[in-house]
């Protein structure tokens, strides 16, 4: 019954067990009761079979754990009613987000142009000035040529610029994340540690030490989680099929037929009878 009142792990909360149960196992070293690490099961079976038996490891937190995830779902509550609060018509953010498509646009668009301008002017300028009268703009065109040209390089200087910031600034946005986390509310941290704690002292460690007891425990530890419906078939089918199991079964049998060969001396009588 604590089994169906437990939540259920949350699919972004999944990578964070997996992350506790692999940190367990890479000290399972400094733990004196964990120390069979390698000899009857390795890292990686006992990895195997915590991942097969979450529901059943996670439900020994599961009061800790609806406590964190009501406290972060509070939380994100509150921020949306604050986004809306300070930007209460979304629409306005748009000009916003079109004006950096723009100036990305055009830091793209700007050396494309501007050196095609520059290769036709100079093309043409240095063409005219092969005539034996060479026009008098052809000078000008050569410069204009040129002066693109120099436009071309600063529009490359730029973009390159832009492109450098933007990794710098992508490069760092990964960071965060940790201190994002202790950045919560002092509350929402401190149900999540709590959980992560409960998790660990509750849930993992005491499944990997009687699993690494008794590697057959540890697998009949998952075994009621599933299949716990059929564990009463198996128990009165198994008599059925193995005899010499259940004194029962047994007795009946030469009970019931003891008269079929005893039959003939019965028979006797009848026939002298008749």
């Amino acid at each position: 019954m604590h089994m169906n009142s437990a939540p259920h792990l949350l699919a972004e909360d999944r990578p964070e067990y997996e992350r506790i149960l692999d940190d367990a196992l890479r000290h399972a070293h400094e733990r004196p009761d964990l120390a069979g690490v390698g000899e009857r099961l390795n890292a990686v079976q006992l990895r195997t079979m915590a991942l097969d038996a979450t529901e059943l490891i996670t439900s020994t937190a599961a009061t800790e754990y609806q406590h964190y995830v009501r406290a972060r779902e509070e939380l994100r509550s509150a921020d949306e009613g604050e986004d809306q609060a300070a930007d209460p018509r979304p629409a306005a953010g748009r000009p916003q987000g079109s004006g950096a498509g723009l100036g990305a646009v055009v830091t793209v668009l700007a050396p494309m142009l501007a050196g095609t301008a520059a290769f036709i002017f100079l093309l043409a300028g240095y063409l005219l000035r092969l005539l034996d009268p060479a026009p008098s703009f052809a000078s000008t065109m050569v410069s204009a040529g040129w002066f693109f040209a120099a436009v071309t390089a600063a529009a490359i200087l730029v973009a390159a610029v832009g492109l450098l910031a933007t990794a710098l600034r992508n490069g760092s946005a990964p960071q965060p994340v940790e201190e994002a986390e202790e950045e919560l509310p002092e509350d929402v941290a401190r149900a999540r540690e709590a959980w992560r704690h409960a998790l660990l002292e509750r849930g993992i460690l005491p499944f990997l030490r009687d699993a690494l007891a008794d590697p057959g425990a540890g697998r009949a530890s998952r075994t009621p989680l599933r299949s716990a419906n059929r564990i009463p078939k198996i128990g009165y089918s198994r008599p059925d099929f193995s005899s010499p199991d259940g004194g029962p079964a047994a007795g009946p049998r030469p009970t019931f037929t003891s008269p079929d060969f005893t039959s003939p001396d019965f028979g006797g009588p009848e026939h002298e009878l008749d």
